[in-house]
């Protein structure tokens, strides 16, 4: 009901460019649902074959958007349920969106908190991705404030986000019969898809500094401890690169 609040005050009848960015947004999208897909119904697959209810899928990947914490969660699922340590390592390998929310916040200060608070509820690694895109698109163009789209932003996040619902449920429903999807190989179009996104967010070596911070303290910490300890390592190497570096990009 939240997404609805925020379309009901973003989109309406009398404001046509209004449409046209959701719309915008939808299209844009279209590609990356390419990549979304196979990983979806991978991570249903796993959970159908876990014991997972098509309904408990699909209410799991509408209640934690997150991608790669959702597939934590479910390798860990069993009898007896582990759930403090699922929500544990669900916290760690979502610790990445406090970096995501970090580099918006800057274009999301015009928002009233009941549109930002929604609008956040649905930020993935692809709709951050995308929104960042645009928003140096928009600076290209000279299109001027606010350099944040709202509707094309709900138009990404929407649409990945009823994707994935409805077809890591499907996945769930299928997966019990069809082995280990894992070897087919369809978990690479995801990142695949990640990388074009990030390549749009370019701007030089400089300003990706921190990311390569990130990258090399991540792998580091993974080679050299077990867990998820690598994603929040990760993001605070990151952080602290930007920080002292003097990169405000």
């Amino acid at each position: 009901m939240a997404a609805f609040s925020v379309l009901d005050t973003a989109m309406t009848t009398n404001n046509p460019p209004t449409r046209s960015e959701f719309k915008r947004g939808v299209k844009d999208c279209l590609p990356v649902i390419i990549g979304m897909l196979p990983f979806a119904l991978i991570l249903g697959v796993q959970g159908g074959q876990k014991g997972m209810s098509p309904l408990e899928m699909s209410m799991m990947a509408g209640l934690n958007f997150a991608g790669g914490s959702e597939f934590a969660a479910v390798g860990l699922w069993g009898s007896p349920l582990p759930a403090l340590l699922i929500i544990t390592v669900t916290l760690m390998i979502n610790s990445r969106h406090i970096l995501m929310g970090a580099a918006l916040a800057p274009y999301l200060k015009g928002l009233p908190l009941k549109k930002a608070l929604p609008a956040l509820f649905f930020m993935a690694d692809e709709s951050w991705a995308m929104s960042l895109a645009d928003i140096h698109r928009r600076k290209k163009l000279g299109l001027g404030l606010p350099l944040f789209s709202l509707p094309y932003y709900m138009g990404v996040s929407l649409t990945l986000y009823a994707v994935w619902v409805v077809f890591t449920g499907l996945g769930a429903a299928v997966g019990p019969g069809l082995g280990n999807v894992e070897a087919w190989g369809f978990g690479m179009a995801f990142p695949a898809v990640f990388l074009v996104l990030l390549r749009g967010l370019w701007k030089g070596f400089a300003a990706a500094r921190p990311w390569l911070v990130s990258l090399v303290a991540a792998a580091a910490v993974y080679l050299a401890a077990d867990g998820a300890w690598y994603v929040p390592a990760g993001a605070a190497a990151g952080l602290l690169a930007a920080y002292f570096g003097g990169d405000k990009a």
